[in-house]
């Protein structure tokens, strides 16, 4: 572990947390990994799909020697019917980084979910979400049923605090309410009651040409479906569980579902999968911006990747030791 905490303007020295956030497929795992056995460290990931068991190969999970040479937190730890969110991932990633912290080890969070990494490293604030406008709709219909009262009562049963905050008036503001309540699982009103982490946390982040990107979550895709993905969501069906739930609507599952429903064919599903991702990616750097001043940024296409972020965490650690 590298050993110096940071003072700050407050006097209190802090143990780190590096942060590795990204785009899928940029070389997340790979990376961490080999940081870690440098850093005497541990992984924490920040996948909101990895927690799922039997779902290996569409979440890209680290494979089994990897996790047994570096220990990883945070992955099988939900069933794929089971409800997971960014509270949830709060509770477990603060007492993974604790735990880590008290055997001596450097903790390393890694992942491209960029709500789970904002939840941490804003101190459980509530971080932007995205609007949703099939919900939005669902809400101002149900308003113009039933009167904004009816909206109102369904904030009140979920955050009560928010409710007698935003009055019976403001529909937009009881909307916005129950959309960040329903994305994140944590209050609306708790965002004030956020507080700064007690660690001293770098943000490392791993980015390359789009071109180079899209390239390689194509090959990634084809890796998947060489691999079993399609016998493996065939699997998870035959075990029970059903294609509406949120973690068989992932990417991977939701398009190899519309093959084995005879909704598309083989080559359609495939390209979705690939298309939809490369979608995705552009989405993450909405959530990880380039011009963000908190993230050290590092071409991962590049040589010697690994010695240029590792002898920058040195620095940046020992920077007042």
């Amino acid at each position: 572990m590298l050993k110096a905490q940071q003072q700050h303007g407050d006097g209190e020295t802090r143990p780190p947390l590096i942060a590795i956030v990204g785009p899928t497929a940029v070389g997340k795992t790979a990376a961490s990994i080999r940081l870690a056995s440098r850093l005497n460290g541990e992984i924490v990931s920040a996948d909101s799909r990895q927690v799922y068991r039997y779902m290996d190969i569409g979440t890209a999970k680290p494979i089994i020697e990897e996790r047994a040479a570096i220990p990883h937190h945070i992955i099988d730890v939900a069933e794929p019917d089971q409800p997971y969110n960014v509270a949830l991932f709060s509770d477990d990633a603060t007492a993974a980084v604790q735990a880590i912290l008290s055997h001596g080890k450097t903790p390393l969070m890694v992942g491209g979910s960029g709500l789970y990494v904002k939840a941490i490293i804003s101190g459980l604030a509530l971080p932007n979400v995205a609007p949703d406008p099939a919900f939005r709709s669902e809400l101002e219909a149900l308003a113009a049923r039933e009167g904004n009262d009816a909206v109102w009562q369904e904030l009140n049963t979920v955050d009560p605090h928010a409710a007698q905050s935003v009055g019976h008036h403001n529909l937009r503001r009881m909307i916005r309410a129950l959309e960040v309540w329903r994305l994140t699982g944590i209050p609306f009103s708790q965002q004030s009651r956020a507080k700064p982490p007690p660690w001293d946390i770098t943000v490392i982040g791993l980015t390359m040409e789009r071109h180079e990107l899209y390239r390689r979550i194509d090959e990634r895709v084809d890796r998947m479906i060489e691999s079993g993905l399609f016998e493996e969501t065939k699997s998870l069906v035959e075990m029970g569980y059903s294609w509406d739930l949120p973690s068989m609507s992932g990417l991977g599952y939701k398009q190899v579902g519309e093959y084995l429903r005879g909704e598309s064919s083989i080559e359609d599903a495939v390209q979705k999968i690939k298309h939809q991702t490369h979608r995705y990616v552009r989405q993450q750097y909405t959530w990880f911006s380039l011009n963000d001043p908190k993230i050290q940024w590092f071409d991962a296409s590049k040589e010697g990747i690994i010695d240029a972020v590792y002898d920058y965490l040195f620095q940046r650690l020992n920077q007042n030791a």
